[in-house]
């Protein structure tokens, strides 16, 4: 134990004379460069042509054709070619509080950190849009059946949807607390954009509030045991704190 003490106390004193030995100055700048690059690997849809990851394609060009509505775009969940609705707009919540909360510290990536909420946000209006009374979301079963490059996909891309008479008041508080958080991302950088992301805001969270049910309960099969919700009460919560902050002046 003795020996173990003083060469510890050694080492310590070492480190205190010698500090280049000391750990490494951590590049933050570089770390956040970084995961906004890994949501760009994450993209679905048409990618734009300033995507910086060039080994990444086109890919489920004709999502939402089986129900005759336009899915395209969004983020893949995870190592599988899955859109899941719950954990995209949990991301691109956070992700929009990133930008608001920290825009100034973004090092020169607050461009791509706008095109990443954006990324989100134009698949979560498709998704809140496309029919009335609707939210779509994935169904990972038939995805799971084969792991492959998303532009190689050949499996079918089938939805599922969250309505009036099943409904995802989870799902859907978050997806409108996703949209209001990423109005206030774009209040100034593109105002008529901010305005829509708010007025489907609106639209979501009646839903939400209209037609309360866990999604997970409505649609068990499919986002069970993937992305289950406790009650979805606490989103209801995170929602009417987002969409109040868009009522405050911009900082």
């Amino acid at each position: 134990m003795k020996l173990k003490i003083i060469y510890l106390l050694f080492i310590s004193l070492f480190c205190l004379i010698h500090p280049s030995v000391s750990a490494p100055t951590l590049n933050y700048a570089d770390a956040l460069e970084k995961s906004i690059l890994f949501l760009e690997g994450q993209r679905s849809g048409k990618l734009p042509a300033n995507q910086r990851l060039t080994w990444r394609g086109h890919s489920g060009l004709s999502d939402g054709s089986t129900d005759h509505v336009d899915l395209v775009g969004g983020y893949y969940d995870a190592g599988d070619n899955v859109k899941f609705g719950l954990p995209m707009a949990f991301t691109t919540t956070m992700l929009a509080w990133s930008v608001i909360e920290f825009r100034n510290q973004m090092a020169g990536q607050i461009n791509y950190g706008r095109d990443a909420v954006r990324w989100g946000t134009d698949y979560l209006l498709k998704a809140a849009t496309a029919a009335p009374d609707t939210l779509y979301v994935a169904d990972p079963n038939q995805d799971h059946h084969c792991w492959e490059r998303p532009e190689d996909m050949d499996t079918p891309r089938s939805v599922s949807k969250v309505t009036s008479q099943n409904p995802g008041s989870d799902v859907a508080a978050e997806t409108a607390a996703a949209l209001a958080a990423a109005s206030i991302v774009f209040r100034r950088a593109d105002p008529a954009y901010s305005a829509k992301l708010l007025q489907t805001v609106v639209k979501v969270f009646d839903f939400a509030n209209r037609y309360k049910g866990k999604y997970c309960d409505s649609l068990s099969s499919v986002v069970c045991p993937f992305y289950c919700s406790y009650s979805g009460y606490d989103v209801h919560c995170k929602h009417i704190v987002t969409i109040n902050r868009t009522a405050l002046p911009s900082r």
